[in-house]
């Protein structure tokens, strides 16, 4: 059989959680014959958290990919209304056998118009925004709908990252790299979905997110406007 590459593209913007695109990088890199992009517009630097990334692919130069895996972040709010970023989204997406996300980067999908009547998962706090996208919002850490496969909130993306690669290869290799990243997690307090977390906690956690979530209603609401008026 000739040998095959499997390319993964990682869409990455400013604002982004950098766990929803290094616990994944990091996974896929653990894989056999991937070949990793890291793209940006005009491939300048991003800024996540303090951590900048840089030596970047400029976006529009990616002619094709395998896997386009769009990591999330509260800078997903703003990446899904840049009509520049989404088109190479779309662009993409339309020949990769695989279209993925981590976190809210299913907004950028759904914002895609890759995610209606489909179903994905999405950061909690952000569930029922993504359904008024015309989303099947699962409450699971790796959800699976044909060729669309999403992860939840952020760590999740390690989830989400194993299942993929055993999807692409099989379930053997990701055994083997679960193994060899130690990926055997064991949450200190249990709290880390709100099904698990004491109401008070909930309560507390989302009013804390209350300016990104203020932020996120806004997004969503010039997203729908926009497809509405199309």
């Amino acid at each position: 059989m000739p040998h095959t590459t499997t390319h993964v593209v990682f869409p990455i913007f400013d604002g982004m959680s950098h766990l929803d695109f290094t616990g994944p990088h990091h996974v896929f890199s653990s894989a056999p014959d991937v070949c990793i992009s890291v793209a940006s517009i005009d491939g300048r630097d991003i800024d996540a958290d303090g951590f900048v990334f840089s030596g970047l692919v400029d976006l529009s130069q990616v002619e094709k990919c395998d896997v386009l895996c769009v990591p999330g972040g509260f800078g997903a709010s703003v990446a899904m209304l840049n009509e520049s970023f989404m088109r190479d989204i779309r662009r993409l997406a339309s020949g990769a056998k695989y279209v993925t996300s981590v976190c809210t980067g299913s907004f950028i999908l759904a914002a895609a118009g890759l995610l209606r009547g489909r179903r994905a998962a999405t950061y909690w706090a952000n569930r029922e925004l993504l359904g008024e996208m015309g989303v099947i919002v699962e409450n699971e850490r790796v959800v699976r709908d044909g060729n669309i496969i999403t992860g939840g909130g952020v760590t999740a993306g390690i989830d989400f990252a194993l299942v993929t690669i055993a999807e692409i290869f099989s379930s053997d290799v990701a055994e083997a790299i679960e193994l060899r990243v130690e990926y055997a997690p064991a949450p200190p307090f249990g709290v880390g979905r709100p099904e698990a977390a004491s109401p008070e906690l909930v309560r507390k956690v989302r009013y804390d997110l209350g300016t990104s979530l203020a932020g996120w209603r806004t997004a969503v609401d010039r997203v729908m406007r926009n497809v509405d008026a199309a």
